[in-house]
């Protein structure tokens, strides 16, 4: 009998991406699986033809081989069986439908060393250690690998049994329709051992719980909401596994003058008129530098900016400086002493309408349009 093309079977085109294949392989899975049609013969027919075809396709080498020479460049390759290695992905595709999800090994994989899980610590800043860099003693609560067991959860001197269950083995098998079905043995949770003697210590657990001090190293021009690794400091490994990370996230303060835009800081310095029109020098307190002096040029309008070059945040990990933006806010008196009034009536009538020295000034422009 010619076997039928692997992928239509699946129903995908030559090029589907390994996503594809998983994902139409699980549907015609789920849809022919012995155990959702009991005694049809064609049902589960059409699910070893699936599983073979997904077995070849979901291979790099077998695919590239099925491409160039069709079936008979997979000869072979194909388990007749249906062993665990030609459902290599059963248990990710079908476990949470069937409750497979120790299918093929996991037991295995559970005996491995196991990297522990990573922590996260929020730690606020003020704006000034943002820019300069700073060294922080945080507390971290976390857990820790018990000191008298090891990790083990028993008592060093017969803590530990061989499970009745599996026989050490970490896992059971039975029979499932065609399939021989792997599971991690419930009594040990695939350990292959169980407590006998709990550890006085840790109660059985195998960790304690711990708030360890640490020492944060902030680098000068971290930004809000940057994140720094301290690397194996997070929860401890499983069997003997490394343990994970800590993450800090950095939460800057805001600052009452300075604004950070990039690697660039912006204030606001308010001036009267007469500084704007005359000029004058005003002093500026950086918070790296110290204070600095700038020279307002005369006749400065309303949003003029000063640059001080080099004054801004330094650069995260790298060299330099960004710059330090002066925006200058004109300020118009809104209540006049009597004096200050008879002054402004006189500047009134001796200044023209329109002071621009360049081209037409705005007034005379709307002048010549209306008239």
């Amino acid at each position: 009998m010619t076997k039928r093309d692997y992928y239509e079977i699946l129903g995908v085109s030559r090029d589907a991406s390994e996503q594809e294949l998983k994902s139409a392989y699980r549907k015609l899975a789920l849809k022919y699986h012995p155990d959702r049609n009991p005694n049809d013969r064609e049902a589960e027919e059409k699910f070893k033809e699936a599983a073979e075809a997904y077995s070849v396709l979901s291979d790099a080498q077998k695919r590239a081989a099925y491409d160039r020479f069709g079936h008979q460049g997979v000869q072979g390759g194909v388990a007749p069986d249906f062993d665990a290695t030609t459902f290599a992905d059963f248990a990710d595709i079908l476990g949470d439908f069937f409750g497979f999800g120790d299918v093929f090994g996991s037991a295995r994989r559970r005996n491995r060393p196991q990297r522990g899980e990573d922590l996260r610590y929020d730690l606020e800043i003020s704006f000034e250690d943002s820019l300069r860099g700073a060294t922080v003693d945080i507390q971290v609560p976390r857990m820790e690998t018990c000191s008298r067991c090891h990790g083990t959860g028993a008592e060093k001197e017969d803590g530990l049994t061989t499970c009745p269950t599996c026989r050490g083995r970490g896992e059971v098998i039975y029979q499932q329709s065609f399939l021989s079905i792997r599971r991690t043995c419930g009594q040990c949770n695939g350990r292959g051992q169980i407590i006998r003697r709990p550890c006085t210590q840790c109660r059985g657990e195998g960790v304690t719980r711990v708030e360890r001090k640490l020492k944060v190293n902030i680098p000068a021009g971290v930004y809000d909401g940057a994140k720094l690794r301290l690397s194996e400091e997070g929860q401890p490994g499983y069997n003997g596994g490394p343990p994970g990370d800590l993450y800090v996230f950095l939460k800057v303060k805001e600052h009452p003058v300075f604004e950070r835009k990039d690697n660039d800081l912006h204030c606001r310095i308010p001036i009267n008129v007469a500084q704007a029109a005359l000029g004058t020098e005003v002093d500026v307190l950086t918070p790296l530098d110290g204070p600095e002096t700038i020279k307002v040029p005369e006749g400065t309008q309303p949003g003029h900016k000063i640059r001080l070059k080099g004054k801004g945040v330094p650069v995260l990990n790298g060299y330099g400086r960004g710059d330090l933006w002066v925006h200058l806010d004109v300020k118009v008196p809104t209540k006049l002493t009597r004096e200050q009034r008879k002054i402004f009536e006189q500047l009134k009538e001796t200044l023209p309408v329109d002071n621009e020295p360049e081209d037409k000034g705005f007034f005379n422009k709307v002048k010549d349009y209306f008239v």
